[in-house]
């Protein structure tokens, strides 16, 4: 009985440390949101123009992520793209909270029950046209537009921004919009 007792707790402590690390979102080093940040302005649908690609992404053109209030002040996050391969679209419904204050532009997003990952708006332009977006690590970016393309001005900052964090921004992904 015991030894039942000290395998129970083991289990649940271990439970507990597997979901506060699968939790835990970051920025990349030297790598700084966006403050202030308007949730409100943010809402709504953008266009992924590029990204560093993953397995949740592979093989997607036309995607989309669209932002919106849920009844709980959380944003739904509804991703969708087309899966050129498979011939068929594929949506990821989620949902995104502040990491710090509301007005800075650190989120953690989760699309999978308690795992969270970071999504970090580290550029945008005054009038939240055009946006990029890090992940917890240089592993996941996104370069985002109100639109279906991105001035070449815009995406040139963008860029220089990212190779001076460290992206290797030749592995981006450009996604087919059109």
């Amino acid at each position: 009985m015991k030894n039942q007792l000290l395998l129970l707790a083991g289990i649940a402590g271990a439970a507990v440390i597997v979901v506060k690390l699968s939790s835990c979102v970051t920025i990349p080093r030297g790598a700084h949101a966006v403050k202030p940040f308007d949730q409100e302005k943010y809402l709504g649908r953008w266009y992924e123009i590029a990204r560093m690609d993953f397995k949740f992404e592979k093989n997607l053109d036309h995607v989309t992520a669209t932002y919106s209030k849920n009844d709980d002040g959380s944003i739904k996050v509804d991703n969708r793209g087309y899966n050129f391969k498979d011939k068929k679209w594929k949506e990821s419904i989620g949902k995104a909270k502040p990491v710090g204050p509301v007005n800075e532009g650190r989120l953690k997003v989760s699309f999978f029950g308690p795992f969270y990952a970071g999504y970090n708006v580290i550029e945008i332009d005054e009038n939240y046209r055009y946006v990029l977006i890090a992940g917890n690590n240089l592993k996941y970016l996104w370069l985002l537009s109100r639109d279906k393309s991105m001035p070449k001005d815009v995406i040139i900052r963008y860029l220089n921004k990212a190779k001076e964090l460290g992206y290797d921004t030749e592995k981006l992904v450009w996604t087919k919009q059109n």
